[in-house]
């Protein structure tokens, strides 16, 4: 397969975009900062009165760079005029440069979460809705039939983080849903909702969280959704990144990493195999080798490291991985170049 880079101006452009969306959610801090340990790691929070009572937003993980970010909080609100018309300009530049970007109601729905504090509280965007903006992350171009939309729009995030982050989001993703005129789709065996259906269209909403074993729908208190558990969903949303999605003047969401995004699709595309899903399996592994074959050349380390992450995990995830990759022998081949 042929990769072709985006122009060296769209990858610096879309860099600099990403970065003015983080500072515009940093420049939102009202008040003072406060820490919370949990399970070895440090998380950072807004903590401000509303009248008689304290109320604390979840910001994110301790890290130098949201630190930093903090540190600059009062700088940055000063700078916000300015910095939302220079986002605005970004934008055009990428959608001159042949970025793809989203359609209306997707671009409303993600928009919306975004305002509702759904990536902010660990709500991390998979699927090929995550695989689309890889564009970005990677400097590539995907051309339309790499895009192509399943209809699906998927949700994952960690059940353990969602009850102890103690916080939720601001609008309910359901009241968001229902206003988008998507329909609650019953589940069979539960009363516990996860996926929605928009009403005038093919559009499905899913809601996921990993599993390890029984695959059971559980609850995400932080997002106030229910949400199917999956086995091997853990892998893929460990250490998720940043990412804009292009609508209007860009959105702030996360992402899965990318190598651990194209290791997870040779599991899934096994899982897949035979019956109706026998044509998302082609094209999850037609995802997987697209993106090994970037990340083979341009970062190499992060994709060793993700698959020996993944064959690590068990002889049940080496087989699933060994029966895509004997289907896609170039794709086996090249791994076993980085490894």
């Amino acid at each position: 397969m042929t990769v072709t880079s985006h122009s060296r101006a769209a990858q610096v452009a879309y860099q600099d975009l990403k970065r003015l969306h983080l500072d515009e959610a940093a420049s939102e801090i009202v008040g003072s900062i406060e820490e919370r340990q949990r399970g070895g790691r440090v998380y950072l929070y807004d903590k401000f009165r509303i009248g008689t009572t304290m109320r604390s937003r979840y910001l994110g993980e301790a890290t130098p760079e949201l630190r930093s970010r903090i540190e600059n909080a009062v700088a940055l609100k000063a700078e916000s005029e300015g910095r939302r018309k220079t986002m605005a300009r970004l934008s055009r530049v990428l959608r001159a440069e042949g970025f793809m970007a989203l359609d209306r109601d997707t671009g409303a729905l993600l928009s919306a979460f975004a305002r509702a504090g759904v990536f902010r509280l660990g709500g991390t965007l998979i699927g090929t809705g995550a695989y689309g903006l890889y564009q970005g992350e990677l400097g590539v171009r995907f051309d339309s039939e790499e895009l192509a939309q399943t209809g699906d729009i998927d949700f994952a995030s960690f059940e353990r983080l969602s009850v102890a982050l103690g916080d939720q989001v601001e609008e309910a993703p359901d009241t968001i849903l229902q206003a988008l005129k998507f329909d609650p789709v019953p589940s069979v065996g539960t009363r516990q909702v996860w996926r929605w259906r928009q009403a005038s269209g093919e559009a499905l909403v899913e809601f996921l969280t990993p599993a390890f074993g029984d695959e059971t729908v559980k609850p995400l208190p932080a997002l106030g959704v229910s949400a199917q558990g999956l086995n091997y969903l853990n892998y893929l949303i460990a250490e998720p990144i940043p990412a804009v999605a292009l609508y209007r003047s860009g959105i702030l969401v996360q992402i899965p990493r990318p190598e651990r995004f194209a290791i997870h699709k040779l599991i899934v595309a096994d899982r897949r195999r035979g019956g109706e899903d026998q044509a998302k399996s082609r094209k999850d592994r037609a995802q997987a080798a697209f993106l090994i074959e970037v990340l083979a050349a341009d970062r190499p380390d992060d994709l060793a490291e993700a698959y020996d992450d993944a064959l690590a995990q068990g002889p049940r995830w080496r087989a699933r991985i060994e029966a895509s990759l004997a289907l896609l022998p170039e794709v086996a081949e090249t791994l076993r170049g980085v490894v």
